[in-house]
């Protein structure tokens, strides 16, 4: 069985990761979608939001690509969540070039902790080379219209945490 691992920490899950999961399919029997804890970027969603919106969103692509899709929560290095989910390959979004140089240096020192995991970069859609989660969560703060960006489910819950936390803030 051909696994990969497309890690992240999809917050939001946007089009260009839905692009980039759809595509990763054809690649892999079991694609293993890792959620990042990564607690410096201070996520607007917790975890356990992340998971469910990565499960309820990859499930349509799942049944029609007939791939195993799960979700993965990690904390760790990204190449011991691999070798943790048995990873064959590790699949990377890049949308412009200096993604590459980051990418770069990670698959190099991935390769110096384990050379048996290649790591696979495929291109972001032409239509979703732009899209960012910061981006999409700046958007959405200041009022902009993120349709375009994110599934319509997370739209909703992405203007609903705004809503939230906007209550939050008055209420100090």
């Amino acid at each position: 069985m051909r696994i990969g691992l497309y890690p992240g920490t999809f917050d939001p899950l946007t089009l260009g990761h839905i692009d980039i999961i759809r595509r990763a399919c054809s690649l892999v029997d079991r694609l293993v979608i890792g959620i990042a804890v990564n607690r410096d970027k201070g996520p607007m969603f917790t975890l356990e939001e992340r998971v469910e919106t990565v499960e309820r969103e990859c499930a349509p692509i799942a049944r029609s690509t007939e791939t195993e899709i799960v979700a993965h929560p990690f904390e760790n290095l990204l190449i011991h969540c691999a070798e943790e989910v048995n990873a064959h390959v590790i699949i990377r979004g890049l949308r412009a070039v200096s993604d590459f140089e980051y990418e770069f240096q990670m698959v190099g020192m991935n390769r110096a902790m384990n050379d048996t995991i290649e790591t696979v970069f495929l291109m972001a859609d032409a239509h979703h080379q732009a899209i960012a989660s910061r981006l999409v969560k700046e958007i959405a703060r200041l009022g902009g219209d993120v349709r375009r960006f994110v599934p319509p489910l997370v739209v909703e819950e992405l203007l609903q945490r705004l809503r939230e936390q906007k209550l939050a803030a008055a209420a100090v």
